[in-house]
């Protein structure tokens, strides 16, 4: 099993007599992670502590094995940071402002120019690197501040809201680009977001909390798997369908086009069994209420249905 990146024990963080993390023990493995949680579950105070930017008032963290607490500037040397809010002094050209990233790494000159134009270039703002960034778009803005976190070869890059302000074209385009330097560059990333759809499209793990607490902590594919429901999609009378499963015993619910049948549980060898029989009562009740059945499937949950079940 692969080492953890980040690792926090019983970590807590109070704000006067808010409690923005609450004894928060998770360990976060190599990959694409999304941190998932609505605004004020944490996930900024989580970030900060992780950068050595904030204390926390309980607990420990550790991040490729530095101690948060002592540590914090060999932290910050394998790390790259992305942050949400605007950071970028509008009189600078991209160039000139990442050039001046990676000195502050302590890139000699040279190579943070050298470097600056690699990275820009990589996040599709080359042609661009000589305007001044006030008059860049949102989206050029959004590339500016990942080449800032990339410019000095980080182990991990941390991005907070990376889409946010964006358009869906945008939005596309840059989580392509978090999928494609993880591979390319071989970096593991955190990606901070309340945009849950998003996240499924480039994670390989998701961190959920909810009030500062730790809710789950899984790969993607355990979180997102299918569920105990299919799916029937149908042209015709629906109502009469549905009424016509729940008479052969089923337990279903339905909309338009659609009825939903509860799949009642088992273990492999049932559930098959179970589910070849209501395959069949299906077809049965289909063709003699003359519905055309479109498409049948095994219903798959989202990240959207468990953030919901934290805020119910």
């Amino acid at each position: 099993m692969a080492a953890s990146l980040i690792a926090t024990h019983a970590l807590t963080r109070h704000y006067g007599a808010v409690t923005a993390l609450d004894a928060l023990t998770v360990s976060i493995l190599p990959g694409i992670t999304g941190l998932v949680g609505a605004n004020g579950a944490g996930k900024s105070t989580l970030v900060k502590i992780l950068l050595g930017l904030l204390d926390a008032t309980g607990g420990s963290a550790e991040v490729m094995g530095h101690d948060v607490a002592r540590e914090g500037g060999a932290i910050r040397a394998l790390v790259g940071y992305m942050p949400e809010h605007d950071c970028l002094p509008p009189e600078m050209t991209a160039t000139e402002f990442v050039a001046l990233m990676a000195r502050c790494s302590g890139l000699p000159a040279t190579a943070s120019r050298e470097r600056a134009a690699e990275v820009l270039r990589h996040v599709g703002l080359f042609e661009e690197r000589y305007r001044p960034m006030g008059g860049y778009s949102t989206g050029m803005a959004q590339r500016v501040k990942l080449a800032q976190a990339l410019v000095h070869d980080p182990r991990i890059l941390i991005l907070d809201e990376p889409t946010n302000g964006l358009d869906p074209a945008g939005r596309d385009e840059m989580l392509a680009l978090i999928a494609r330097t993880g591979r390319e560059f071989g970096m593991s990333v955190l990606v901070s977001s309340h945009l849950l759809g998003e996240l499924e499209r480039i994670c390989e793990h998701v961190v959920l909390i909810d009030a500062g607490r730790l809710v789950r902590a899984e790969r993607l594919g355990a979180l997102t798997g299918v569920t105990g429901t299919l799916v029937v999609e149908v042209d015709g009378d629906v109502d009469a369908f549905a009424a016509a499963l729940t008479a052969h015993g089923l337990v279903v619910q339905h909309d338009r086009v659609r009825v939903l049948v509860e799949l009642p549980p088992g273990d492999d060898a049932e559930s098959t069994a179970r589910l070849r029989a209501i395959h069949d009562v299906v077809r049965d009740v289909a063709v003699a209420n003359d519905v055309g059945v479109l498409r049948i499937v095994r219903r798959r949950s989202h990240l959207e249905d468990l953030f919901a079940g934290t805020t119910s």
